[in-house]
C-alpha cells in the first residue's frame, strides 16, 4: 500500500491543447479516492498519466515516496481495472486470475494460494472451471477485480468500471467494491462520470472541470459547502437551484433575495450570514430543492407547477416563478444548471400538487449558498458558520 501525489501536473496535448492543467492532489495510504466530471474533464487523462500509459509534460507523480514519471507501467505496482473487462475468453476464470501471476513467473503453488484466496474474496470459488461467456456481467466484473487483486499492487486504479453494467446491478456492485477496498486497505484511485458512485463510495471526492481541480473534499462537504457555482451545480439530483440576485431589506425590515423582478422571502434574518455578507457585491444564490419551501397562495413568491415527477418516495415539484432571473452556466451542458424553472423537492407525508396548482414560494436562510458573481466562488456561507 501507498500514497499517491500529483504536484503541478499538467498535460498537453499537440502542444496547445491542455487535458490537466496544474493539478495538485494527494491520495492518502488506503484512501478510495473518487475522481469525478463531465465528459472532456481531464479524469480519465490523470488516470493514465498515474498508470504510465500517458506522459507528463510538467510536474512530478509519485506513488509512497518514489517519484514515477519516467518508470514504465509496468514498474509502478500499480493495477488496472478498465471499463471492458478485457477477460480471455479462451481461459477459465481460474487462469484469467492466474495470468498475471504467470507473467511475473510467480511459483505454481504461490498462484493457486492467491487465486483461491481472491476467489474466495470475491466468492468466485464455484466458478473457477469457467469461461468468461459464462458468466454474468457482474460476475464477469469480479474476475476483472480479481485479477488485479491477485497482483497485491500498492494502487489500485479503476476506469469507470461499472459503465457496462445494469443500473440495477451498479447498485450492487459499487456497494461491494466499497466494502472491498475497505477490507484491502489498499490505496484505490477511481474515475467516474456518475456523481451516485463518487458520493457513495469516495471517502473523498475530487471533482474536475476543464482540466483544473474544482473541489476535493468528503461527499458531504462537497453537498454542503460547494467551493463554486460548478460545483453547486454538478453535484446533486437534481443540481442547485442557482438565481442570479442580491440579498435586500423588504418594507417590512425581513430579508429576501431579488432576482429579475422577483422577490422570495427568507426566514431567519438574525442568522450570521447575513450579518457577514458584502451586499454590495453581485451574487449568485443557490439553494437545493429539498430546501424550497413550498406555502400557501400569497405566502411568498408566487409560483405554478409545471411538472410534478413522481419518484417512490419523493417529489419532484418544477415551478415556475415570473421574472426570476435563474443562473446558467456560460457553456451550457449536461451536469450544469441549465433549467429554466426552480425545482422542489417532497416527501410522500407531503399532499401532492397537480401540474397548473399556484404556491408560495419561500427560504429557509440556513440553507442558503451564496456566491460571488464575478468569479463563481463561494462567499457565504463560510465553513465555520455551517457546522
Amino acid at each position: 500500500m501507498s500514497s499517491v501525489s500529483f504536484r503541478s501536473v499538467t498535460k498537453r496535448f499537440d502542444g496547445d491543447v491542455v487535458a490537466v492543467d496544474h493539478l495538485d492532489l494527494d491520495v492518502a495510504d488506503g484512501e478510495l479516492l473518487v475522481v469525478v466530471g463531465p465528459s472532456g474533464c481531464g479524469k480519465t487523462t490523470t488516470l493514465r498519466m498515474l498508470a504510465g500509459l500517458e506522459d507528463v509534460t510538467e510536474g512530478t507523480i509519485s506513488i509512497g515516496d518514489r517519484e514515477v514519471n519516467d518508470l514504465s507501467a509496468k514498474d509502478r505496482d500499480i493495477a488496472m481495472v478498465f471499463q471492458s473487462y478485457a477477460l480471455y475468453p479462451h481461459l477459465t476464470v481460474g487462469e484469467n486470475l492466474a495470468y498475471p501471476l504467470r507473467i511475473a513467473k510467480v511459483s505454481k503453488a504461490e498462484r493457486n494460494e492467491r487465486v483461491l484466496q481472491v476467489a474466495n474474496q470475491l466468492q468466485l470459488q464455484e466458478l473457477l472451471d469457467r469461461r468468461p461467456r459464462q458468466l454474468s456481467g457482474g460476475q464477469r466484473q469480479r474476475v476483472a477485480m480479481g485479477r488485479a487483486m491477485v497482483r497485491q499492487p500498492q494502487v489500485f486504479l479503476m476506469d469507470e468500471p461499472l459503465s457496462n453494467l445494469d443500473a440495477k446491478l451498479r447498485v450492487v456492485m459499487r456497494s461491494e467494491v466499497a466494502e472491498l477496498q475497505r477490507s484491502l486497505g489498499t490505496t484505490m484511485f477511481y474515475v467516474t462520470h456518475d456523481q451516485i458512485e463518487a458520493m457513495t463510495m469516495g471517502h473523498r471526492v475530487a471533482l474536475m472541470s476543464a482540466g483544473v481541480l474544482q473541489q476535493v473534499a468528503p461527499p458531504d462537504e462537497l453537498y454542503r459547502l460547494p467551493a463554486n457555482v460548478f460545483v453547486a451545480g454538478f453535484i446533486g439530483s437534481p443540481p442547485m437551484n442557482l438565481m442570479v440576485g442580491n440579498i435586500v431589506d423588504t418594507e417590512s425590515g425581513n430579508s429576501a433575495i431579488a432576482s429579475g423582478s422577483a422577490v422570495l422571502p427568507i426566514d431567519g434574518d438574525e442568522h450570521p450570514m447575513l450579518r457577514q455578507l458584502d451586499r454590495s457585491r453581485p451574487t449568485i444564490v443557490g439553494v437545493r430543492a429539498e430546501h424550497i419551501q413550498l406555502r400557501a397562495p400569497g405566502a411568498g413568491a408566487p409560483a405554478t407547477v409545471r411538472l410534478v415527477e413522481l419518484l417512490g418516495a419523493e417529489q419532484l415539484i418544477h415551478l415556475e416563478v415570473d421574472g426570476l432571473d435563474l443562473y446558467t452556466h456560460e457553456v451550457p451542458n449536461e451536469y450544469g444548471s441549465a433549467t429554466h424553472r426552480v425545482i422542489a423537492k417532497t416527501h410522500d407525508d407531503v399532499s401532492t400538487l397537480s401540474v397548473g396548482d399556484v404556491v408560495g414560494v419561500g427560504i429557509d436562510v440556513g440553507h442558503l449558498h451564496i456566491f460571488d458573481r464575478e468569479t463563481g466562488t463561494r462567499a457565504a456561507p463560510t465553513p465555520a458558520l455551517a457546522t
